[in-house]
């Protein structure tokens, strides 16, 4: 197996097929260790990368330094070209070496899409770079992986995360696809998916902002109208060289090259992006002050080859998570 596949065509979302009124789950479990490398779902949908799953139990982003506990995951997942022909509920908890799952649909392809269960982990961290930051980081949070959002919903929370904390990220969403979207009733219990992007442009952005989007709901109007418009679409971005798919992204409202990074990261498959986030440049200030360049773009560019260049935005995400939880400090040592 590659290492990681970076531009995968079962990025694509496919229409929405009607749901059964009420349908049922199968359940079934994937064993991890014929995974290549370690997982860790509890850090890898609860690191900040991701704001489309919830917890049973309520406590999502109840704690920033989330790694190794047992508790059920849900979401629901839109038609995956390649991978699944129609929406599904998904639940998913890790416990006694398995990823245990119930869906309305075999799950084990889904849960191989969203959460890079194909990837390579060993050799990934193997081809970043030997340096302590790194390395204390991929200690910290050992078996986090990369997730593979749907688009148009990775776009949007995106957009919805600019000076923001990821619990009121996480929240924004859950109220966008409570009042929005499409309820699926399994088993007596009622789950809401994400809205289309003809759900959220329909919205006016006095509604949008009744969610508490503030600002950002103009952005978030004027977004999911392109892309029901036909006017642009962020899966088109996946057949572009990375830079380019960048700047594609940025036509979007409210999407600058941090936000296109972060979809271009954690949907799209461009496993070299490094999103300079507030941490990130944080990270640059204190231990790799040389690539401090001035612009985005050739800052952007010393920092992916600081990180080891394809994986880069794997390098990123374990340091962003262990600066901002506080695991690793943000001063040198």
């Amino acid at each position: 197996m590659s290492p990681g596949t970076t531009r995968p065509p079962s990025a694509i979302e496919t229409p929405i097929p009607p749901a059964p009124v009420n349908p049922s789950m199968e359940t079934g479990a994937i064993d991890l260790d014929d995974l290549d490398g370690a997982f860790d779902l509890q850090a890898t949908v609860e690191s900040g990368q991701t704001y489309l799953w919830d917890r049973a139990d309520g406590g999502m982003y109840e704690t920033t330094r989330a790694h190794g506990g047992d508790h059920w995951y849900e979401t629901v997942v839109p038609p995956i070209a390649g991978v699944s022909d129609e929406r599904a509920v998904v639940r998913a908890r890790q416990v006694d070496g398995r990823l245990e799952w119930a869906s309305t649909t075999d799950a084990v392809p889904i849960l191989t899409h969203l959460l890079r269960l194909d990837d390579d982990l060993d050799a990934i961290l193997e081809a970043t770079p030997d340096l302590p930051l790194l390395n204390r980081a991929f200690e910290a949070y050992e078996g986090m992986r990369l997730v593979r959002d749907p688009p148009f919903a990775c776009l949007i929370s995106f957009i919805c995360s600019a000076q923001m904390r990821v619990a009121r990220i996480h929240g924004m969403q859950t109220a966008l696809a409570r009042e929005y979207g499409d309820e699926v009733t399994v088993d007596g219990r009622t789950y809401h998916a994400f809205p289309t992007p003809d759900q959220l442009a329909a919205r006016t952005e006095a509604e949008l902002r009744d969610l508490s989007l503030g600002y950002r709901a103009p952005y978030v109007q004027r977004t999911a109208e392109m892309v029901a418009d036909g006017e642009a679409d962020p899966t088109a971005a996946a057949d572009l060289p990375y830079e380019e798919a960048r700047d594609y992204l940025t036509q979007f409202v409210g999407v600058g090259e941090k936000v296109a990074d972060c979809v271009l990261l954690f949907s799209l498959g461009f496993l070299e992006a490094v999103p300079l986030d507030t941490w990130i440049r944080t990270s640059i200030e204190d231990y790799f002050p040389d690539c401090e360049l001035g612009s985005y773009a050739e800052t952007s560019r010393a920092i992916r080859e600081q990180f080891g260049g394809a994986y880069a935005g794997y390098a990123q995400t374990y340091v962003f998570y262990a600066l901002r939880s506080g695991t690793v400090s943000s001063e040198t040592s």
